[in-house]
C-alpha cells in the first residue's frame, strides 16, 4: 500500500481520515487481504475434509481473573493433522482469542484481530473497551458468513481482564456464533466439537473463588474428558511432551503457564485419572 513508483514512502490511503478500525480500512482500499475476502481458484470447491480444523476451547474465570486453554490436536476428516497446534493467542495485553474451526482462517482472524486493537489504540490513543472487543471480533466472523455455510466456519472464544467493569476488575468470557452474534458467558465456557464434554466437565468443576492451580487442573481435566468422547481433541501426549496451552490474563496481563507448569499438573491430572478414570466428582 506504499505509493506507486516504490520509494518506501506511505500511499495518500493512509492519509485519508477515516475509521479506527483497521479492518475497515482494509476493506475500503484493499479488501483482497482480507481472510474472509479471498475467494478460491477458479474450478474449486469449497471442500470443508480438505483443510485442517482445530478443537477444542476454553475458559474460566477464577479469583485473580480468567483463565483460557486449548487442546492440540487439528484433524482433516478421520486424519490427524498437527499435534501440537496453538489455539490460544494473546490479541492485546489484557485479551486473549482462542479458535476451533478452519485452522487456516482462524490463524488469518487471529492476526488481523490482534492488528485491529494495536490500531484503534494508536489511532485513539486509548485501548479499546472489552465490550468493544467483543463486538469487533464479532464484524470480523459476519464476514466470514459465506464460507461457513459452506463448512469453513471459525468460532472463536474471547476471554480478557475488565478493569474498567462497573462491578470492579474481573475476567469476562464471550463465545460467539458463525453468524457474528456474540454472547457473554458467566463463570465458564466451551468451543469446538468436544465443547459438550468439557463444559460438563466445567459445570461440575468450576466453583466461585478458584486458585490459579485449581483453576488450571478443572481446565485440564475438562480438555481430558473432550478429548475422551471426542476423536477430534487431543489430550496431553506424555510420550512426546505435547501438552494443552493453558493461559491466564488477570490485572497486570496475559500470561502462558510455562511448559514444565502445565506438564507437572498434566502428569498429575494423568494419574488421577489411572484410579478415576471418569474424573473428580463434582465438588459441595
Amino acid at each position: 500500500m506504499a505509493s506507486n513508483d516504490n520509494d518506501g514512502r506511505l500511499g495518500a490511503d493512509f492519509f485519508t481520515p477515516g475509521s479506527s478500525s483497521f479492518s475497515q480500512f482494509l476493506a475500503a482500499h484493499r479488501p483482497e487481504l482480507l481472510p474472509t475476502r479471498r475467494p478460491f481458484p477458479d474450478g474449486v470447491r469449497a471442500a470443508p475434509e480438505r483443510f485442517p480444523h482445530g478443537t477444542t476451547v476454553l475458559a474460566l474465570a477464577y479469583r485473580d481473573g480468567v483463565m483460557i486453554a486449548g487442546d492440540r490436536r487439528a484433524t482433516l476428516g478421520n486424519l490427524i493433522a498437527q499435534r501440537d497446534l496453538e489455539k490460544v493467542h494473546p490479541a492485546d495485553d489484557h485479551t486473549a482469542v482462542a479458535f476451533a474451526g478452519t485452522v487456516g482462517l482462524a490463524l488469518d482472524m487471529v492476526k488481523l484481530y490482534q492488528v485491529e486493537l494495536k490500531h484503534f489504540e494508536k489511532i485513539e490513543g486509548i485501548p479499546m473497551t472489552f465490550g468493544a472487543k467483543a463486538t469487533r471480533l464479532a464484524g470480523m466472523i459476519r464476514q466470514n458468513l459465506g464460507q461457513a455455510m459452506q463448512g469453513l466456519a471459525v468460532v472463536p472464544l474471547l476471554a480478557g481482564y475488565d478493569a474498567g467493569a462497573r462491578d470492579g476488575g474481573r475476567g469476562r468470557i464471550f463465545g460467539f456464533d458463525v453468524a457474528g452474534g456474540a454472547y457473554e458467558k458467566a463463570d465458564f465456557h466451551a468451543e469446538g466439537s468436544g465443547s459438550p464434554y468439557a463444559r460438563g466437565a466445567l459445570k461440575k468443576l468450576f466453583h466461585v473463588g478458584m486458585t490459579r492451580r485449581e483453576a488450571a487442573l478443572a481446565a485440564l481435566q475438562a480438555l481430558y474428558d473432550a478429548a475422551d468422547d471426542d476423536s477430534a481433541t487431543g489430550g496431553p501426549d506424555l510420550s512426546r511432551r505435547i501438552f494443552p496451552i493453558v493461559s491466564v490474563i488477570t490485572e497486570e496481563g496475559f500470561e502462558r503457564l510455562p511448559e514444565p507448569e502445565t506438564e507437572e499438573l498434566s502428569r498429575e491430572m494423568v494419574e488421577q485419572r489411572r484410579t478415576r478414570p471418569d474424573g473428580p466428582t463434582a465438588t459441595s
